[in-house]
C-alpha cells in the first residue's frame, strides 16, 4: 500500500462549516466565549490528560483562544470546534482535527457532561464531515492511564496500531500513548511518525 503524502493543500474544503447533531451544535469559538472556554480548561481533572496545564486566571483564556482557535480560523483549511449543547449553545467541550500530517482527533469536555456519549456524537459528525471534504485518514492518541479515551476512539471506529513512550511537554512527564488510527482510503497505511520518532515503542495485545 502507498505511504499517504498528501497534504491540506491539495484537498479542497470549507473552514470550520457548521454541524449539528441531534443533541448538538458544532461551531467556531468566538470572543464570547471566554468564558466557557475558561470553565473547560481551569479544571483540574479533566486537564489531567490534555496537553497544557490548568488555567489560573480568564486573561489565560483569551490568550489561548487566540492561539489555538481565532488563528487557526484564519486558515483555508480547519476543523475546530466549540461542542455546544442545542438548548443553549453554550461550549461545554471541544472536539477538532488538525491539519498536520497526522490528522489528530483530539477533544475535551467539561467533567459534569461525562459518560453521556457528547464526544462520541460530537466525533461522528465530525468525521463525516472531514472524510466528505477529502481528508485521507485520522489518527488519535491517549494516555494509557486514561483508556476511557481509547474507549471513544473505538466507539467512532478508530483502531489501534500501536504504543510509544514520550516525555511530555510541557508538563515534562513520561507518558505512554496509545495511537489510533481511522481510514477513509483503503491504500493507507499506518501512521508511523510516532513510532519512527520514539526509541520506546511496542504493540500491546488485546487493546
Amino acid at each position: 500500500m502507498a505511504e499517504v503524502e498528501q497534504s491540506g493543500d491539495q484537498m479542497k474544503c470549507r473552514n470550520t462549516p457548521q454541524l449539528e447533531t441531534d443533541r448538538l451544535i458544532l461551531r467556531k469559538f468566538q470572543e464570547n466565549d471566554i468564558e466557557a472556554l475558561y470553565l473547560l480548561l481551569k479544571d483540574e481533572e479533566v486537564n489531567i490528560f490534555l496537553p497544557w496545564f490548568p488555567l489560573k486566571e480568564i486573561g489565560e483564556a483569551r490568550a489561548f483562544f487566540m492561539a489555538n482557535y481565532a488563528a487557526e480560523y484564519e486558515k483555508q483549511q480547519a476543523y475546530a470546534y466549540a461542542v455546544c449543547l442545542k438548548e443553549d449553545n453554550y461550549p461545554i467541550g471541544y472536539i477538532k482535527v488538525g491539519m498536520e500530517d497526522g490528522y489528530d482527533l483530539g477533544y475535551g469536555l467539561r467533567k459534569e457532561f461525562w459518560h453521556q456519549g457528547i464526544i462520541t456524537e460530537a466525533g461522528n459528525a465530525l468525521i463525516e464531515q472531514v472524510k466528505r471534504e477529502g481528508i485521507p485518514y485520522i489518527t488519535a492518541t491517549h494516555d494509557r492511564n486514561n483508556p476511557r479515551s481509547g474507549g471513544v476512539m473505538k466507539q467512532l471506529g478508530m483502531k489501534y496500531q500501536y504504543s510509544y513512550e514520550e516525555q511530555w511537554q510541557p508538563k515534562n512527564v513520561t507518558v505512554t500513548f496509545r495511537m489510533y488510527q481511522l481510514n477513509f482510503d483503503e491504500d493507507i497505511c499506518m501512521y508511523k511518525k510516532y513510532w519512527d520518532k520514539y526509541e520506546v515503542h511496542f504493540i500491546e495485545k488485546d487493546i
